[in-house]
């Protein structure tokens, strides 16, 4: 059975995404109506992480990518991402770039803290998966304006980024 997965984080980046599930693959560009991206889901290593909010402003929207997967890929999804980590697994409404309503499941943050802020290293992943499936360029604009903050563990910081090869 393939599941869809809707990422709008730090999974927007393939080589993020597939380091943990090899065998997922990227579907298309969607967009999720009437939400916004934020940052502030408290992440584990004290730092902000990506999160999505319903708005009421019809203009709002959150892109991000439809990855296919398993079950068994979910469930392991479920491990990094659900119950415990701070986010919830929800099925939500998603439209392709080429306009068709896909069904997809996506997770939203339950444990939030306004005052957190992005490491450089996850800014990093989500920018890089945004410029990778050419979201638009006020959407990667916003994502760039982001302030993120220095990890005070330099080797985590070389160790997320060392998958693109061209670590910074």
């Amino acid at each position: 059975m393939r599941l869809n997965y809707f990422a709008f984080g730090s999974n927007l980046s393939s080589a993020r995404l597939l380091q943990r599930l090899p065998a997922a693959r990227v579907h298309c560009v969607a967009t999720l109506a009437q939400h916004r991206l934020r940052w502030h889901k408290k992440g584990r290593d004290l730092s902000g992480k990506c999160a999505i909010d319903p708005s009421d402003h019809h203009a709002d929207r959150v892109y991000g990518v439809i990855y296919h997967m398993t079950l068994d890929e979910r469930h392991a999804l479920d491990r990094i991402e659900g119950h415990g980590s701070g986010y919830q697994r929800r099925q939500v409404e998603v439209l392709t770039l080429a306009g068709d309503s896909v069904e997809a499941f996506t997770y939203y943050a339950t444990d939030i803290d306004h005052a957190r802020q992005p490491y450089h290293w996850y800014k990093e992943h989500v920018l890089r998966g945004a410029l990778e499936h050419g979201f638009p360029e006020h959407y990667v604009a916003t994502i760039r304006a982001t302030v993120s903050i220095d990890d005070h563990d330099a080797e985590r910081h070389v160790s997320e980024l060392s998958i693109y090869g061209d670590a910074r």
